[in-house]
Parts: structure tokens; sequence; C-alpha cells
């Protein structure tokens, strides 16, 4: 339960840097590649302390997919946490659920039953009051056509799918062994993003980054001991459990979202949290 609770916080803290700095004027994909420069020297010592060359093929196989997913999956979170507010941001993460049951619908013949159904109708409903009524344009449609919204999809659509080979990763290599490595395999793939890109932005990012080197260090120790705790409530828990689990980060997120970038509609937001938390533990259950 420990390692739960820290989990959350440090995710949501993560998510409260990674917008802090977007609004700072730092590209989301510099802010990416920067975390993952303190995540390598983070993780760099940590190489003396396990022996890399028992590590087995199927976990280097894995954790490479895992990485690459959960690195796309990161420039689209932080691109989507540079345009929407925190508190619609958290409350998105019950789409998780109904992803990963679409995904398991398609490519294992998993079909879940009517409460599973009921579930993902009742996070519909849940992200319907997320927003305020809107006179030109329904809430759901107007919080599908918005780019933030559109971002977070995506990035929980890549997460999803990264969610399997983690926890094979864990399961073949260890907890440490696959944080270290997650980490370590995302910096070349994160300066490749950045060198694609959005190349000109880079002296631009360093001399704006200059000025926030604390933030940045705070940013890669907070995203390390949120991926080692998820690596341990991997190995000890079913995926389905650890998704439930981490549905409890959007409330905190709607409270940090109010608290510190003033957003508002704070009750309302709240209410929907519940709403969904339940859609995702129906889902979840069937």
């Amino acid at each position: 339960m420990f390692v739960v609770l820290g989990r959350l916080l440090f995710s949501a803290f993560s998510n409260v840097f990674q917008k802090q700095l977007t609004h700072r004027g730092l590209h989301p994909f510099f802010i990416v590649f920067a975390s993952y420069v303190v995540l390598a020297i983070i993780c760099l010592p940590l190489l003396w302390t396990f022996n890399p060359f028992q590590l087995t093929q199927a976990f280097w196989v894995n954790i490479f997919f895992a990485a690459l997913l959960d690195m796309a999956g990161t420039l689209f979170l932080v691109m989507s946490l540079s345009r929407t507010d925190l508190s619609v941001f958290g409350p998105l993460n019950a789409y998780k659920v109904v992803i990963s049951m679409i995904l398991a619908m398609i490519f294992i013949g998993e079909i879940p039953n009517a409460q599973g159904f009921f579930g993902v109708c009742v996070i519909v409903a849940g992200s319907y009051f997320l927003f305020p009524p809107k006179t030109s344009q329904g809430r759901i449609w107007h919080l599908f056509s918005e780019k933030g919204v559109q971002f977070r999809f995506l990035s929980i659509l890549l997460f999803s799918i990264g969610t399997l080979p983690l926890k094979n990763a864990v399961i073949a290599g260890g907890a440490l062994q696959t944080t270290v490595f997650w980490c370590l395999i995302g910096l070349p793939l994160a300066g490749l993003a950045q060198w694609l890109f959005v190349r000109d932005n880079f002296r631009e990012d360093l001399s704006l980054a200059k000025n926030e080197i604390y933030s940045l260090l705070y940013l890669g120790c907070l995203i390390f001991l949120m991926q080692f705790m998820t690596m341990l409530v991997f190995s000890k828990l079913l995926v389905a459990y650890s998704l439930a689990l981490f549905q409890l980060s959007m409330v905190l997120q709607v409270f940090l979202g109010y608290r510190i970038f003033h957003e508002k509609h704070i009750f309302r937001r709240l209410g929907a949290c519940l709403v969904m938390v339940g859609g995702s533990l129906l889902v979840l259950n069937a």
C-alpha cells in the first residue's frame, strides 16, 4: 500500500512539474529529453548493482518495446499537459481501462460482459461533467475535439499497449533492472525524437532550461521513483488491479490543478472523478 500511494504521489507531482515547465516556454519534446537525461544520470551508477549480462533475451525484447512505447506516450502526455487543465488531464486516465478493454477485444478475443460495457458508459458519462454546459456545442463533443484531450488519448493508447511488454520485462528481469533500462533505452529514443521533429528549437530551449535546472532535476527524480514503484506494483499485482489502484491519482490531480494552477470547476470535476473511478472498477471487475 505504501508503494501504491508513493506511485500515485510521484506521478501526480511529476505532471505538475511537466505542466509548469511548458508554461515557462520549454517545448514538450525538450522537457521529455531533459528528463531522460536526468534519468540516465540516476541509472548509470545502478548498473553496478546487478549483472546485465545475465538478463535473458526475452527481457531485452520486452524492455525495448516498453521503453519505445512509453517514451512516445510521454511525448504526447507532456503535449497534452501543455494544452489541457490538469484537472481534466487527470480524470481522463480512466479511459485507459476502456482502451485496454478494446485492445483485448481486438487482439485476444476477450469479450466483456454487460457489466464491462456498462462501466464504459459510466466512464463516458463521468467525462460529460468535466466541462460546464456549452451553448454552441455539446460537452462530449467539446471534450473530444480539444487538441490536448486528443494528445492525452494517444498517450493512453501507447501506455496501454506498452503495459504488456513492461509487465513481461519485470517478470523476466526484475523491478530495478526494468526501471534502469527503461530509462537508459528511452534516452536515445527521446533524443532522436527531439532531433527529428524540433531540432530548430533546441538552442532556445537549452537557454531557457538554464533557469530551470532544479525543476528538471526534481522532475527526473519523480519520474524515476514513479517508474520504479510502478515496476514494484507490477511485480506483485495483476495488471488489472494495478490499473484500478492507479485511477485514484485523478482525484489528487484535480485538487492540484485547482490549488497550483487555479483551475476552475473543481467540484464538478471531483464529481466526474468519482463517477469515472466507479466506471473503471466496473470494467476491471468484469
